[in-house]
């Protein structure tokens, strides 16, 4: 039976003219590789700012930029957005007067309010794809254009956070009866009122995930910008290496707490199908990369280490806290209301405790210290910023007792106070919480003991 690609390409790969002939190289070289799904196009040296960040700012008249205290306006952001496809347009020798016409027209485009700013957000990826598939035409492949309203790819009209609902998969199956190369634009989907609905950020991987499940690819390739995922921070730690082989528990355990590779709920579908996903790099297509599947014999106790920052950490104490059934629950839900992300939330007989992001506590840290305490009348209650969370993770880790203690033990030497210490209940994996000032030193202590060194193991 012919063999089934499905490739994503993110936006660092698809950044200019030179990214894409990378990409169509690569998809030439192996005829298998017959669904492309792709992302927006990257940042180059023209411009510092994504393409959907500027198609955001243009759909929040500026708030989206303002925001982030930068001074673009939605004329400018409209201005990078068609000279980044023209320069695209040009690089590639493509005729191209027709895709601009219709981006004009879409981004001048009124709307309700609703609806619009999922819409303008998926231009980027929409009008990507029929670039891409145009260039693959004019340099001789057999490739079309599938837009997700062409397929039946129909999402939730949960905007900017939708989700795919079931009927999609029997109609994406549907590709596999297709010739030639599909090219298809990641990040957005059709409601069933026909609106555009997006997925939340980094959803082009899970356009990927879903295109792969539906048709049942033999595997799930990730185009990036890196060898594969490192054992660490390689911009932290020198001598970090890639992972060959990782579990779907491992990488989404490394992916929540802060391996910015791969968007994890892409994952979910491929691991029923037991779809292997092989994360690779654009800029060297002969690296092997990291391969992402249901099960592997552990030949280290951990894996990698992970390290999340701008962390908050929110401590109530009262007597018996900690045995009041719903006492989380109602913390919980109080953070939810006010949008703000939790980690952990660890729980003793008199007290309780929920990590967070500290950057969604900036504005309203009062008025949720407020409510908090009139909920529950803590005792104590405080808020500590600036921690970061290190997590070691390998299903190595399970049956090796000494594997925490080793590492609380390595940072003691190097005189680093852990602020909080959390294990996960599949033993996989612990989370240590310490003042970010340390971080650097904490994780690279960490990487020589338990994965440069070795981890003892039973």
């Amino acid at each position: 039976m012919e063999q089934k690609i499905t490739c994503k390409f993110g936006g660092s790969s698809l950044a200019n003219a030179d990214q894409l002939e990378k990409v169509r190289s690569i998809v030439e070289d192996d005829p298998a590789r017959r669904y492309i799904i792709v992302s927006a196009p990257g940042r180059d040296e023209n411009d510092s700012d994504k393409v959907t960040d500027h198609l955001l700012n243009i759909a929040t008249e500026g708030i989206h930029f303002q925001e982030q205290q930068k001074g673009i306006s939605p004329k400018q952001s409209y201005d990078s957005v068609v000279a980044k496809f023209t320069r695209l347009i040009n690089g590639c020798g493509i005729e191209g007067g027709d895709l601009l016409s219709d981006l004009k027209n879409d981004l001048n485009a009124g709307g309700d309010p609703d609806t619009r700013i999922d819409f303008l957000a998926s231009r980027g990826e929409h009008y990507h794809a029929k670039l891409i598939s145009r260039y693959f035409q004019h340099k001789g492949m057999h490739a079309r254009i599938m837009l997700p309203e062409d397929i039946g790819l129909v999402v939730s009209d949960d905007f900017s956070n939708a989700g795919v609902l079931p009927q999609s998969y029997d109609n994406l199956k549907k590709l596999a009866d297709l010739d030639g190369i599909i090219v298809i634009p990641g990040f957005y989907g059709i409601t069933e009122r026909g609106d555009t609905a997006v997925f939340s950020r980094g959803g082009s991987d899970l356009t990927g995930g879903e295109v792969a499940y539906a048709i049942n690819a033999d595997v799930y390739e990730n185009w990036t910008d890196t060898d594969g995922v490192y054992q660490a921070d390689p911009n932290l730690v020198s001598e970090a290496r890639v992972i060959p082989r990782l579990t779907y528990k491992e990488i989404r355990l490394l992916s929540s707490k802060g391996f910015d590779v791969f968007h994890f709920d892409a994952m979910i579908n491929c691991k029923k199908r037991n779809i292997p996903i092989n994360i690779r790099n654009t800029n060297n297509p002969s690296a092997p990369g990291t391969l992402i599947v249901s099960e592997r014999v552990p030949e280290e106790t951990a894996v990698g280490i992970a390290r999340l920052d701008d962390v908050a950490y929110i401590y109530l104490e009262k007597d018996g806290l900690g045995e009041v059934i719903g006492a989380t629950k109602d913390v919980l839900d109080i953070l939810k209301e006010h949008s703000v992300r939790t980690y952990h939330y660890p729980t003793d007989k008199d007290d309780l405790a929920v990590l967070v992001d500290q950057n969604d506590l900036i504005s309203n840290a009062n008025i949720i210290r407020d409510e908090i305490e009139q909920a529950l009348k803590p005792d104590v209650l405080e808020i500590i910023y600036n921690l970061s969370i290190l997590s070691p993770v390998g299903i190595g880790m399970k049956h090796n007792p000494g594997i925490l203690a080793q590492a609380a033990a390595t940072l003691m030497d190097e005189n680093i106070s852990i602020e909080i210490v959390d294990q996960g209940p599949g033993q996989i994996s612990f989370h240590f919480g310490i003042q970010s000032y340390y971080a650097d030193s904490a994780l690279r202590s960490l990487y020589r003991s338990l994965i440069a060194n070795g981890a003892p193991r039973i």
